[in-house]
């Protein structure tokens, strides 16, 4: 590891999956992604892919999301980084500071200019209690990244559990209660920052954690080589989809207008209950970035995605209120003939491609300034359904630029007509 005056060069490639928050609550570390996923997508938005969560929606990460992190793309160009001891007590002052960042998931904050990569923290109890036993213990800590934004504030890029347990310790108060440890061996136990004696204190104020500062000018090319190293953090406990990395990466104004799509009443009776894991948004993005930029369709899915993502952060271009009024009433007029089996194929889980084609479908009927006959809507819905050309298209190689063209062709035909 460089010192922290001597910067290095590294391609996000090069970068190994680093040890994870759970290793240093005492956890066993997590087992990485595979390599060599199936090149077809499954299309469900919610295909069986292990354990269920809440809503029927698995907690991992689904063939097609597994698909998009392995799928290699062009070099990004390399980043500078440097490495850097910080005191646990400069890290928290620096935290109270607000010279520390920690990004709130999927909402923009001026502060920030470049990443944001956090959920909300996610530690439980015991796992918080070993962290801070673990440092009055003199055991070593896995290091951190960071983000050295223009303005030199650091953004938190992958160690929030760790700071944020640290904060908490500091304050004496954690979810509105004293925080006195409890989960930690019988010396220890009870024991809260203000209660530390002075050696105890000295330990755990001057211990150091390594820092990696990654410099980010705030480019497209250094928040795409900034979204690719994360992708190789991210691969212990529980995984990121690509979309909520982009969320992180890309929000401001588009990715509100997105949760506004997302939260449409006819969307939502369509689609079902919000995805923990924001599926459901990146199906609305989806259908937002084909409707608008078909043409410009390459594989792979997130390349796609994030460069229309990023093209579109600031909202400058795009006519919102007209593909807010697109959007709503294509849903609208699929909830009320298909009903929720309109984006369904075969099964009770979404198909994201059929959706992304009948929506996107009518989205260009209704471009025509005409209303589409509601009662033939339903009938070129279960006939689209019934076309094996459409089949082949929704459950084969999804992402391939084929089968895109030809479902998004072959449903907009299919409403031209009526």
């Amino acid at each position: 590891m460089p010192a922290a005056d001597e910067p290095a060069a590294f391609a996000p490639d090069e970068l190994t999956n680093s040890t994870r928050d759970n290793a240093a609550a005492g956890q066993g570390d997590q087992a990485p992604l595979t390599e060599g996923a199936d090149d077809d997508l499954t299309a469900s938005a919610d295909a069986d892919s292990g354990a269920e969560g809440e809503g029927g929606e698995p907690e991992g990460l689904t063939a097609d999301e597994s698909e998009d992190l392995v799928t290699a793309e062009p070099d990004s160009p390399p980043v500078t980084y440097s490495g850097q001891d910080f005191d646990v007590a400069g890290l928290v002052h620096r935290l109270n500071r607000n010279d520390i960042l920690v990004p709130i998931f999927g909402h923009n904050d001026d502060r920030i200019t470049s990443a944001g990569f956090q959920r909300s923290f996610v530690w439980n109890r015991p796992q918080m209690d070993r962290f801070i036993e673990s440092l009055l213990l003199g055991y070593p800590i896995p290091g951190i990244f960071l983000i050295r934004q223009v303005d030199r504030r650091y953004l938190v890029l992958d160690g929030q559990q760790r700071l944020r347990t640290l904060q908490h310790f500091y304050s004496g108060i954690y979810d509105g209660k004293e925080f006195a440890l409890r989960n930690v061996s019988e010396r220890l136990r009870g024991l809260t920052y203000r209660t530390l004696d002075g050696e105890q204190r000295r330990l755990i104020d001057d211990a150091f954690i390594q820092a990696t500062i990654v410099s980010s000018d705030g480019s497209v090319q250094a928040l795409d080589s900034i979204y690719k190293i994360f992708e190789r953090l991210n691969a212990g406990g529980t995984q990121l989809t690509a979309h909520e990395i982009r969320v992180a990466l890309f929000a401001g104004p588009f990715i509100d207008f997105l949760d506004r799509l997302n939260s449409d009443v006819a969307w939502r009776a369509l689609y079902g209950k919000r995805s923990p894991r924001v599926r459901d948004q990146e199906l609305v993005l989806r259908i937002v970035a084909l409707y608008l930029n078909a043409a410009s369709y390459r594989r792979p899915l997130k390349s796609f995605l994030n460069a229309f993502a990023q093209a579109n952060r600031d909202m400058t271009s795009l006519g919102a209120d007209t593909l807010a009024d697109r959007f709503g009433t294509a849903v609208l007029m699929v909830a009320g003939t298909a009903g929720r089996d309109g984006i369904r194929f075969q099964s009770a889980q979404i198909n994201s491609a059929l959706a992304e084609a009948i929506i996107v479908g009518l989205m260009r009927r209704l471009d025509q300034r005409t209303s589409p006959d509601p009662e033939r809507i339903a009938e070129a819905i279960a006939s689209l359904k019934a076309n094996p050309a459409l089949q082949d298209a929704i459950t084969r190689a999804t992402a391939d630029e084929e089968n895109v063209r030809a479902r998004l062709e072959i449903a907009t035909a299919a409403f031209a007509g009526i």
